[in-house]
């Protein structure tokens, strides 16, 4: 159906309400054309999308569709998927709570048994709990970092490992099978599914394994004050629980602590974003924090401040502030004996080359995969079941790493844990945090890694991204300001093509194109998978840090003018 059908169709239909078919009514064209052109569909991280009416929208009835279909998934997966159950949690969002009473509803006639927890947990515990309660699937209600208007749909394996795309197509598959969303009714069961509310021994289990990856958990941490943030998001009390357990000092962000799904005590709960640090600074400063750690809404990925030499707060990006703890997680674990022989280290394709480089030098295998942390946990219980080698360190470069296996996914909490521990045992040494990343590009090679994000909505800039996509992929960009583009790794058909000819990639297909320049630097293009825009990798190298500061702006910029982007 086009987009006019499926919104004539909305507002015939008697199941959709008096309240929603107004709101519809009010609709500009645009929003029309963005809330009905397609229906809402699974991406890197499962199902995302602004809440409100549409078949592209979050709402009861693509929830339904997609709770409908997931258990489906599992009848036809576990023989005993009744009995196993699903473990599911939510964020701070509007609608959270509710959607997450809907899903166990529909589990319940359709005789599956769920796990929800009494209030929100983060995306991390969830993960642990699906492996603790030893279920077949679990789901998280979570938009993440994204804006207040959207919400989403996460959805885990018995493994607490988000679905890779062999699992999510044969998802899609059985939910391409049924009615629309409007018309679908609940397959019932001769047996309701038990409804079970967790008790707090999963919290205790989840927080007693985060205490045990400390490395040195007598280091002195008087006077060494840190300042934290949940983002109004579900962290909060894992996080002091943690930090008081553990002995660190820590002053909240008052007016960010409470789960407020309008995010009004921030101008952004996105940790790659500068304006998300504005309060936590001003609270370092009034305190004279030595450091700032944030966590994002559904508790998954990490953000760090830091007072630098100069006096003032400085920001990491997540590949830096990675390619610092991958560096004091490995050298201590090889001081203390720790360091598995047999050692692996994962990261993906957009990610920066320090932390892998630094990887290599304490002798670790190295395996790189598309975006999509469900690729490194899949790998995890891959090589468990046969046979190793051994995880050591897991991470993207959006500020999502894993330490410890015991979760599947991106830990918001074992990262602060261990970043503050890296960032005291370098203050015990008299040394800044800027100092110490110089020091580590001075031995392995200066970089800059830098990403940028254009939005392209509804249906029409769904089109523009493909164009773009397509003329990245038909090597229709020869060079970038004055750099020959001598590689491109298209990930769309999964080739690489360079002077010397065509080589195949060893990975699934994806929708992503990288360029690889003359000096070495490349450019990484991705539309994402839960928001309509198009992000823009760059990883430069070069001899100082001076000499590369600019480059990713002005590479930007040139490849903007050529893809006709504006």
């Amino acid at each position: 159906m086009n987009t006019q059908q499926n919104f004539s169709r909305w507002l015939e239909s008697p199941k959709v309400s008096p309240a929603m078919k107004e709101e519809m009514r009010k609709m500009s064209p645009q929003e029309v054309d963005e809330s009905f052109f397609k229906n809402i569909e699974f991406g890197t991280a499962g199902m995302r999308g602004i809440l409100g009416p549409g078949t592209n929208r979050m709402n009861f009835f693509t929830i339904q569709r997609a709770a409908v279909g997931f258990a489906l998934y599992l009848f036809e997966t576990f023989p005993k998927a009744k009995e196993l159950g699903v473990v599911i949690s939510h964020d701070n969002r509007r609608m959270s709570r509710e959607f997450t009473m809907q899903i166990t509803d529909i589990f319940s006639k359709m005789g599956l048994k769920s796990y929800i927890f009494d209030a929100l947990r983060p995306t991390p515990e969830l993960s642990f709990a699906v492996r603790y309660k030893k279920a077949c699937g679990g789901i998280m209600i979570t938009a993440s970092h994204n804006p207040k208007e959207y919400n989403g749909f996460k959805v885990y394996d018995q493994h607490g490992c988000q679905l890779v795309p062999a699992k999510i197509a044969k998802l899609i598959a059985i939910i391409d099978r049924l009615p629309d969303e409007l018309s679908l009714e609940i397959p019932p069961s001769l047996n309701r599914g038990e409804t079970i509310v967790l008790d707090s021994d999963v919290d205790e289990e989840y927080i007693r394994l985060v205490k045990e990856i400390q490395l040195n958990p007598a280091l002195p941490k008087r006077g060494f004050r840190i300042v934290y943030t949940p983002n109004h998001g579900t962290s909060y009390v894992n996080a002091m629980r943690v930090f008081k357990d553990c002995g660190y000092e820590v002053y909240p962000v008052l007016s960010q602590v409470d789960p407020d799904p309008d995010f009004k005590g921030t101008l952004s709960p996105n940790p790659e974003e500068k304006k998300a640090y504005i309060e936590p600074i001003k609270l370092a400063q009034e305190i004279g924090a030595h450091f700032i750690v944030m966590t994002d809404p559904d508790g998954d990925r990490v953000g760090v401040s830091y007072l630098a030499q100069s006096g003032e707060y400085e920001l990491f990006t997540g590949n830096q502030s990675a390619a610092l703890l991958i560096d004091y997680l490995l050298g201590e674990r090889k001081k203390k004996g720790l360091l598995a022989k047999n050692g692996v280290f994962y990261d993906t394709i957009v990610t920066s080359d320090l932390g892998r480089t630094i990887a290599k030098s304490y002798g670790l295998k190295v395996e790189t995969f598309l975006t999509g942390f469900k690729f490194i946990g899949d790998r995890i219980q891959y090589y468990l079941e046969h046979g190793g080698p051994t995880f050591e360190f897991g991470y993207e470069e959006s500020y999502g790493c894993l330490i410890a296996p015991f979760a599947r996914d991106k830990d918001g909490i074992q990262a602060i844990l261990m970043y503050c521990e890296m960032a005291l045992f370098h203050h015990l040494r008299g040394k800044t945090l800027d100092v110490v990343y110089d020091e580590l590009q001075q031995k392995y090679g200066y970089r800059l890694d830098l990403s940028y994000s254009v939005e392209f909505k509804g249906s029409a800039g769904m089109q523009k991204m493909r164009d773009i996509m397509t003329r990245l992929s038909n090597r229709q960009i020869k060079e970038v300001l004055g750099q020959r583009v001598v590689e491109i790794r298209d990930y769309i058909n999964s080739v690489t093509r360079s002077e010397k000819g065509e080589a195949p990639i060893d990975l699934p297909k994806a929708d992503v194109v990288i360029l690889l320049l003359e000096d070495g630097s490349t450019i990484s293009v991705r539309p994402s998978g839960t928001e309509p825009k198009c992000k823009f990798y760059f990883g430069i190298k070069g001899t100082n840090a001076a000499a590369i500061e600019n480059r990713p702006k002005v590479l930007f910029a040139d490849l903007k003018r050529q893809l006709g982007i504006v």
